[in-house]
């Protein structure tokens, strides 16, 4: 049996292009889907980190694929064939094994065939399994036989498969019941309840917002944007009250136009690496008492004891109080001797295709020129990336565990981020990473899936305060965590405080928070937009991406570019690009009111 395998996240790349995902749903309509079986509360899925899917159904029918589609929103998984003849079994029985998890979508006529449910019930031994079934429940008697999970629909449809593959993982809540009895096991008023625990994906309509309005006037701004050549693709997404209602691609990755945007592509996140790795990693040590934001460098750092560093406080370097200055261009002292086109045991730390770094060259310069560099008085607003150098060391020391390494097992991979992480080309084509800048200074090449900081490309690409790469789709999920107050999947990762903490004004002297930018209460600055509510937090980045949650309106905005390409370009923030879009949003919901 032909075995079919797509990667994470890949049904994206043929299913959005230029197109919103769900222009054109209607009005919202009830989950009809049936929860049966749940007596160990297997649904709503949990525990994503280490379940390794599979999903099994018809291929060939294009419902049962808008379930993967789905199912893939939320996890990795993979997909596989139903077998077509008996001489199959054996074959998808071995492709199976390594799989702990297993999803079958059925319609209802296939419960006629023996052989297969023989087949499903033997993968039920030592996996957890699901069972998704479309159409008429006549032969859900054939079933009465199973514990595991059902989820029943009494139509095969798109909306049916959406919604079926939504509630596996609690992006709707199941309370339907069945209409009538088909069974003794399965009579009338059966059903379990679940809650909605993650993201649903909706259309602007199911919020009361006209729907078709919000897309013209988005779509306007962001053409905009491309025809001036402020950027030449982007992605735009926008989630309120735990529903997806707006997501798009825009333009393309460079201005040839060779290759569309899609919004499955990945765009290097730049200083939004420090809200969603750094920032959340110092959240969870301090919650747990391994940091102490009131204690020093000096404390937690052997090496800034004899600095004048010593004994400057974590909660001043988070706040960028501690008065360092605000950036050390490195590679402008680079020696020829530093950097090499080939790589070796001298010169192993890859910053492009085709460059190469001395081997030790952060540790060795880098690290100790921040921490020897100039001192101001601490007490005064100096946005620095130093900062985030410093939050990545102390967090390292303290763990004992590589940030990039941290962040996935702690965060990213529980909470279904997929694509969220450091060293992108390691994980993913080259193709489906949007590429910046065409530097002809430093790396001499053009920038696609190597960060485009000069520093944290002289880290090796993994730096706490750029280097993070990932989709809008990922920042969602993020911004929903922080909107749940530190609840996600049915899972906490934060307490409320904590959240609460890190991302209210923390400051006399500035708007930011822990860690968090923040809305500015000076008016006339119309920081981060016009509309945007005094409880908004969030972070821009400098290749043209930013992320901003109002829990106010219960508002995640998540905006991806890279207006850096292919040179840098101040063109995005001068025709306030992303604000302008952002109050399009505000305008749609309160038009709704």
């Amino acid at each position: 049996m032909k075995k079919i395998l797509v990667a994470m996240g890949a049904f994206l790349v043929c299913l959005c292009g230029n197109q919103a995902l769900y222009a054109q749903r209607q009005a919202p309509q009830p989950n009809l889907t049936v929860l049966l079986n749940n007596y160990t509360r297997l649904i709503p899925l949990r525990d994503l980190g280490n379940r390794d899917i599979a999903y099994m159904g018809n291929l060939t029918v294009p419902a049962f694929v808008t379930v993967a589609d789905m199912l893939e929103r939320y996890a990795p998984v993979t997909r596989f064939a139903l077998p077509e003849n008996v001489d199959m079994y054996h074959d998808l029985d071995e492709q199976l094994k390594f799989h702990n998890t297993l999803i079958v979508g059925l319609a209802s006529a296939d419960l006629a065939n023996k052989r297969l449910l023989q087949f499903i019930s033997t993968q039920a031994v030592g996996k957890q399994l699901i069972l998704m079934v479309f159409g008429a429940g006549t032969r859900l008697q054939e079933l009465d036989f199973v514990h595991y999970p059902i989820l029943w629909n009494p139509e095969l449809s798109e909306l049916s498969a959406r919604n079926a593959a939504m509630s596996v993982f609690g992006g709707l809540a199941c309370t339907a019941r069945l209409p009538q009895s088909f069974s003794a096991r399965y009579a009338v008023g059966a059903g379990f309840t679940t809650e909605q625990t993650r993201l649903e994906y909706a259309n602007a309509g199911v919020m009361g917002i006209d729907a078709r309005r919000l897309e013209a006037n988005i779509d306007a701004i962001a053409e905009e944007a491309i025809r001036e050549r402020a950027t030449p693709g982007a992605v735009i997404l926008i989630a309120r009250g735990g529903k997806v209602i707006f997501e798009k691609a825009y333009g393309h990755h460079t201005y040839s136009g060779s290759t569309p945007t899609r919004v499955s592509d990945l765009f290097d996140m730049a200083s939004v690496t420090k809200i969603t790795a750094t920032t959340p990693t110092i959240m969870r040590l301090v919650e747990r008492g391994i940091i102490n934001l009131d204690s020093t460098m000096g404390y937690y750092l052997l090496q800034a004891q004899s600095t004048n560093k010593n004994r400057t406080k974590l909660r001043d370097v988070m706040l960028h109080e501690a008065g360092f200055i605000p950036y050390i261009p490195f590679y402008r002292e680079l020696k020829p001797a530093d950097l090499s086109t080939d790589s070796s045991a001298a010169y192993s730390v890859k910053v492009a295709d085709g460059c190469y770094i001395r081997t030790g060259y952060y540790q060795d310069v880098m690290w100790p020129t921040m921490l020897y560099s100039k001192l101001n008085t601490p007490g005064t607003y100096v946005y620095s990336d130093i900062s985030m150098y410093v939050m990545k060391e102390v967090a390292e020391h303290q763990t004992g565990i590589p940030i990039q390494d941290y962040v996935q097992h702690e965060f990213y991979r529980p909470l279904g981020m997929q694509t969220a992480g450091y060293l992108p080309r390691q994980r993913f084509p080259k193709e489906r990473i949007v590429p910046t800048e065409n530097d002809k200074t430093f790396r001499k090449t053009l920038l696609q899936g190597y960060v485009h900081d000069q520093g944290a490309a002289m880290a090796g690409g993994i730096a706490g305060h750029a280097g993070l790469f990932a989709t809008a789709n990922d920042l969602a999920i993020y911004g929903q965590l922080l909107l749940n107050r530190g609840e996600y999947g049915g899972d906490r990762y934060f307490t409320g405080e904590t959240v609460d903490l890190f991302t209210s004004k923390q400051s006399a002297t500035s708007r930011r928070g822990l860690g968090f930018d923040r809305w500015d209460p000076d008016t006339t600055a119309h920081y981060p937009s016009r509309l945007a509510s005094d409880a908004t937090f969030g972070h821009t980045g400098y290749t043209g991406t930013c992320i901003w949650i109002d829990p106010k309106e219960q508002l995640t905005y998540v905006f991806l570019s890279n207006r850096v390409h292919p040179a840098v370009s101040a063109k995005l923030g001068n025709l306030n690009i992303r604000g302008r879009i952002q109050d399009a949003v505000y305008e749609a919901i309160n038009a709704a009111k």
